[in-house]
């Protein structure tokens, strides 16, 4: 039997047993987290604009966060347990919060640039989505679930309004540079595709109506996690290396053929 360290109130570290599907699921996330922060830095070893490797850098920086958030939650100290109003003892995945609260503004901050977009748009799209996972994150840990419900209101309100701002603002930034915009908008239709099945996942699953089973629920973040973290960083670091490596080959080759020419 696999077991996970749950914080009892009072009561110190305690072992409690947990189902081997959400662990072995969390280890081998882990793992490919790992791989995939790895597999970024390879990919990006050739980029030598300074735009080539700000983003190789910032997008195997979230896969090694995740890496290192899906550990402590395998081995235990990420997760706690809390009695909830009328239904008993439930688990609390919080370093999955204190991942997504780092990883996600990052992955906005990597889409951002690669839009070109001005502080205050970058600015604001940050501060919307810590608020949105500290409000998720508060909802987890409410006791009474009405107020889970609220604070779930609250979070996806959040995310609506970075949306918004995506297929808004960002969007029209990003169009003013057609070289820029295909890709662009290819990487905000994945983290947007990817993002909308989160506030449904925490809804349905056991931190709202607990139609999804814990195990069950983690295979799924899982899944969701790996494609925006390390499926969104191969994708991003390839279009920045079309755009940068790729233009400045092109103008190498103009450049030796006026020289030619001359």
């Amino acid at each position: 039997m696999f077991e996970t360290i749950l914080l009892q109130g009072g009561g110190g570290f305690e072992a409690t047993p947990v189902g081997a599907l959400t662990n072995v699921t969390l280890w081998v996330t882990a793992v490919l987290m790992g791989l995939g922060a790895a597999g970024i830095i390879y990919q990006g070893r050739g980029l030598t604009s300074e735009e080539g490797i700000e983003h190789t850098v910032i997008s195997a920086l979230i896969p090694a966060i995740a890496m290192a958030m899906y550990l402590g939650m395998a081995t235990g100290i990420g997760i706690v347990s809390i009695e909830i109003a009328g239904q008993g003892t439930q688990e609390v995945f919080w370093m999955r919060y204190t991942d997504w609260i780092v990883t996600t503004p990052l992955l906005l901050l990597d889409l951002a640039l690669l839009a070109k977009a001005d502080r205050t748009t970058i600015g604001s799209l940050l501060g919307l989505d810590v608020f949105m996972i500290a409000a998720g994150l508060i909802g987890a840990f409410e006791t009474l679930p009405v107020y889970r419900y609220l604070w779930w209101v609250v979070s996806t309100g959040a995310f609506l309004a970075i949306l918004w701002l995506l297929l808004g603002p960002l969007s029209d930034i990003a169009s003013q540079d057609d070289g820029r915009a295909d890709s662009f908008s290819t990487l905000r239709n994945l983290l947007i595709g990817l993002w909308v099945v989160y506030p449904v996942v925490w809804l349905l699953g056991v931190e709202g109506f607990g139609l999804i089973p814990v195990g069950i629920e983690t295979v799924i973040y899982a899944l969701l996690d790996l494609s925006a973290k390390v499926g969104f960083g191969f994708l991003m670091v390839s279009a920045v290396s079309d755009l940068t490596e790729g233009g400045q080959a092109t103008q190498d080759r103009a450049g030796a053929t006026a020289t030619s020419d001359d």
